[in-house]
């Protein structure tokens, strides 16, 4: 990417009852400078990333980790294979203490790129949360570790908000709000190197004639380069491309929704639209999309007051746990017919 792109806000560090506050009326990216700078971890990381990882050593518990290893002429893309129909890098389990050895000497060598992905913390390295990560207030965070050298995320976008903290090294993130998703060329749903569907577009060296509307992608982008100590807010649905500028980067994410977890995944819901509705005539579509309209995304201007309040069941907003195991229930027989 050669353009400049809109800078995200920045903020400075504040507490953490401040941060949430903050974040809780969010609905565009936000970087806290330096908000956790004093974390143990990142100081260490100050000192050496050899400081680090014998900081990473002491609360692993033992299990393999997934690791994923690139070759060189990739330049740390993760990305496809040339027919998309696997990927360009291998991945494996590996011991923690193994990875972290494996990474240093690579840091020597500058060659391939070798990340361990997303990594649930409490799982294989508990007590590392105590002190590095962010305490909020009624959220109860899925808290995971990315670690790895020189690499490149392919634009991505996940249901859950995240602060993204980093923690050793320097990545910069590039964000477009959910309504570019044309414009950003999404691949295959099946699979993808994440598990999430990504853009097909390499951000180092774009084809504007094979990817035209990415420059509309572009002029909607926000981007923003962390250093050791800052925060980011990935606010849901947003897309973001990450590159990890050093040869050891560590970034610690936590994720969380809004809604309660018994009312499912969305992504379900696009699965058995694409299931039903996508191979219907355009006339029927609209018509479908005029109902999802009015029943899911405008219902908060909608009223249901002709409908007694009895008889609401899962009109009523929000739905129970109860009305939706019911609802649950209901569609698992109606998938059986």
């Amino acid at each position: 990417m050669t353009a400049a792109l809109t800078p995200i806000a920045s903020l400075p560090a504040c507490d953490n009852a401040s941060l949430q506050q903050i974040i809780a009326g969010a609905t565009t990216p936000l970087v806290f400078k330096q908000q956790c700078k004093h974390w143990p971890l990142v100081q260490a990381g100050l000192q050496s990333a050899m400081a680090a990882a014998d900081y990473l050593r002491q609360f692993y518990q033992g299990e393999p980790v997934t690791a994923c290893l690139l070759p060189a002429e990739h330049n740390g893309r993760i990305f496809y294979n040339d027919q998309c129909n696997g990927f360009n890098f291998q991945a494996g389990k590996i011991d923690f203490n193994q990875f972290l050895d494996r990474l240093l000497a690579l840091a020597a060598e500058d060659a391939s790129t070798l990340y361990m992905g997303s990594t649930e913390i409490e799982r294989w390295f508990s007590g590392l949360a105590n002190d590095n990560s962010i305490a909020l207030q009624g959220i109860t965070p899925l808290t995971s570790v990315w670690i790895g050298n020189q690499s490149r995320i392919a634009a991505h976008y996940d249901f859950p908000h995240n602060l993204a903290c980093n923690v050793v090294g320097s990545r910069t993130f590039t964000l477009f709000p959910p309504e570019q998703i044309s414009n950003l060329y999404p691949g295959p749903m099946e699979f993808a190197p994440g598990g999430q569907d990504i853009s097909m577009v390499d951000f180092d060296q774009p084809d504007l004639q094979q990817f035209p509307r990415f420059s509309k992608a572009l002029a909607a982008a926000q981007s923003a380069t962390l250093e050791p100590g800052d925060v980011l807010f990935i606010p849901s649905m947003w897309w973001h491309h990450v590159k990890a500028h050093t040869p050891f980067n560590v970034l610690i994410s936590h994720w969380w929704r809004d809604t309660p977890a018994y009312l499912g995944r969305p992504n379900n819901a696009l699965l058995m639209s694409v299931l039903s509705l996508r191979s219907l005539p355009k006339a029927q579509r609209q018509a479908w999309k005029a109902i999802f309209e009015h029943y899911i995304f405008e219902h908060d201007d909608v009223s249901q007051q002709h409908i007694p309040a009895d008889a609401q069941a899962m009109l009523t907003k929000p739905i129970t746990e109860l009305q939706a195991r019911q609802l649950r229930a209901d569609l698992l027989n109606k998938l059986k017919r």
